[in-house]
């Protein structure tokens, strides 16, 4: 007769004690991360709405404005353009040495112009400007921000966000498309220096496949996208320096959190934004 195998030893009251505050503990950062998840969504929002409803009223500060298009537009245009123009010399390479079995020559225009105006030229301009612009207004206003000059202006009942934010969002938003039209361009003309002196390709033969194919409506839908990106690089950089606490090192480490969150909220937005605009 067999003898029945011993019940398995049972965890005792401490041990099962220390694995309900492990998992109170996991609870509680969790909650507290979801937590200020939404309330930085909160914040941003209602700085949005702030500065919108700004727009429409007085004082404007027309010079503000131009000085922050110059500052942030103007100065971007070698790294945007610069980015762009390697991209489209490196996608017609990719093209002609990847469809070269199937004749793979004469899409090089198609492939470097679509790919440009309908996504890599609004999304490659966008992260460059994030990176540029929006960790550059986060270290502006968060160094107003923590040597009180923000406060001094509410003491002298002005504004913050009429002064210091309404320009930089307008001006990114502005800049935005004209910074992505000077990049489709470059990286075109990127794409058409390397078929021409590399690929054996004809000036004529690199254009006509472009007018063929290229619409106005793939035009459009690409710069659609940038005035939502503008939005987004502009009022996370200014929300961002406008709640540093702290000292110097507050600042950087708002300034890197801006250019991670900027990124990714235009890789994000990008998706369904493309979404949106091949269904309309």
């Amino acid at each position: 007769m067999s003898t029945p195998s011993p019940a398995p030893p049972q965890p005792s009251a401490t041990a099962l004690f220390y694995r309900n505050i492990r998992w109170l503990r996991f609870v509680d950062r969790f909650g507290r991360k979801g937590q200020a998840s939404v309330e930085y969504v909160g914040g941003l929002g209602q700085l949005v709405g702030e500065a919108i409803a700004s727009m429409f009223s007085r004082p404007f500060y027309s010079y503000e404005l131009l000085r922050q298009m110059d500052e942030l537009g103007v100065k971007s245009v070698s790294i945007t353009g610069l980015t762009a123009f390697v991209t489209g010399g490196v996608l017609a390479l990719q093209t002609a040495y990847s469809l070269a079995a199937f004749g793979g020559k004469i899409f090089i225009g198609r492939v470097v112009s679509l790919s440009l105006v309908r996504e890599l030229g609004p999304v490659l301009t966008a992260l460059m400007v994030g990176g540029r612009v929006g960790s550059g207004i986060t270290a502006e206003l968060g160094s107003m921000t923590v040597t009180e000059q923000v406060d001094a202006l509410r003491a002298m009942a002005v504004s913050p966000v009429r002064r210091l934010v309404v320009p930089r969002i307008l001006a990114t938003v502005l800049m935005m498309p004209i910074l992505t039209t000077l990049a489709d361009v470059l990286g075109i003309l990127g794409g058409l220096l390397v078929a021409v002196a590399d690929l054996g390709m004809t000036f004529q033969d690199y254009l006509s496949s472009i007018w063929q194919q290229l619409q106005i409506s793939d035009i459009m839908s690409g710069l659609g996208k940038t005035f939502f990106f503008g939005l987004e690089i502009a009022a996370i950089g200014c929300y961002n320096g406008l709640t540093v606490q702290g000292g110097a090192a507050s600042v950087g480490t708002a300034t890197t959190r801006t250019v991670v969150i900027a990124s990714i909220c235009i890789l994000v937005s990008d998706f369904f934004l493309t979404k949106l605009f091949l269904g309309i």
